[in-house]
């Protein structure tokens, strides 16, 4: 089994988190969207959409991390022996989740001079891609053309309080459901989690906590728990916790910076 992620990607966290979780073996690849390693013409063939994460398993590849998730707990069901995890609470709040788009939330909130200048660069290299690759000119059509369609959202002040609205309104739901549960669907970890902590990771790397978690005091309590878990440990701990957080920050910067000087030459 292999896996084509990144450690900031959200879907990359919530895939591999699953992964852990069930001690499934599996060889990482990271491809950094940073430098446009996600629009190379290789990857582009096998994942036209260009997100993070790609499964693959043999010849089957997935895309999607509902996708993934759910396959990949059908699977671990299928050599055990045993029935698939995910019961009807489960499967809810999994859609609940994936049906919220983070990207206008993030980029919202990141720097402007940061935003404006990842999104000039995510430009020049699907533009430099097509002419690398005049056979795949329309698929890297689409990816120009949801770019400049993000662009557009976040000009829209309305698209950017849906979001917020969005978000909000799954958190509360957690915090009321954290009352009377340790975790999302009762006492045991289940994939809700997976899908779940990732998201409140999010709101952490973007230094929205005091706003978002700790206003909400069960989902407080549910993150303190989650983050001693080895999955967690492993998957995120290992580059936002603490001081890492600052380290993995400082290096995303650095490397923005030296791309926007090395522009100027």
């Amino acid at each position: 089994m292999q896996l084509y992620h990144h450690p900031y990607s959200m879907d990359s966290q919530k895939v591999r988190l699953v992964l852990e979780e069930k001690s499934i073996d599996y060889t990482s690849y990271h491809v950094n969207p940073l430098t446009g390693k996600n629009m190379n013409a290789s990857f582009f063939r096998m994942n036209p959409s260009a997100k993070l994460p790609v499964f693959q398993n043999g010849s089957h590849i997935i895309f999607r991390a509902i996708d993934i998730v759910q396959y990949i707990d059908r699977l671990t069901a299928s050599l055990s022996g045993q029935a698939a995890s995910v019961n009807t609470e489960t499967a809810e709040w999994i859609q609940k989740i994936e049906n919220w788009n983070p990207k206008i939330f993030t980029l919202a909130h990141t720097p402007p001079k940061y935003r404006n200048f990842i999104s000039k660069f995510i430009r020049r290299v699907i533009i430099a891609r097509m002419s690398e690759s005049p056979d795949l000119a329309s698929m890297y059509h689409i990816k120009l053309r949801e770019a400049y369609e993000t662009e557009d959202k976040l000009k829209n002040l309305d698209a950017v309080k849906q979001s917020e609205d969005e978000l909000r309104a799954i958190l509360d739901e957690a915090e009321s459901q954290l009352e009377n549960t340790t975790y999302l669907v009762g006492e045991e970890f289940t994939l809700a989690d997976s899908m779940f902590i990732p998201l409140l990771v999010r709101l952490s790397l973007l230094d929205l906590e005091e706003q978002y978690i700790n206003t909400r005091p069960n989902v407080l309590a549910y993150y303190n728990l989650v983050k001693k878990r080895p999955s967690y440990k492993i998957v995120i701990g290992k580059y936002f916790d603490g001081w890492r957080k600052y380290c993995t920050l400082y290096k995303t910067a650095c490397f923005l910076l030296v791309r926007k000087t090395l522009k100027r030459y």
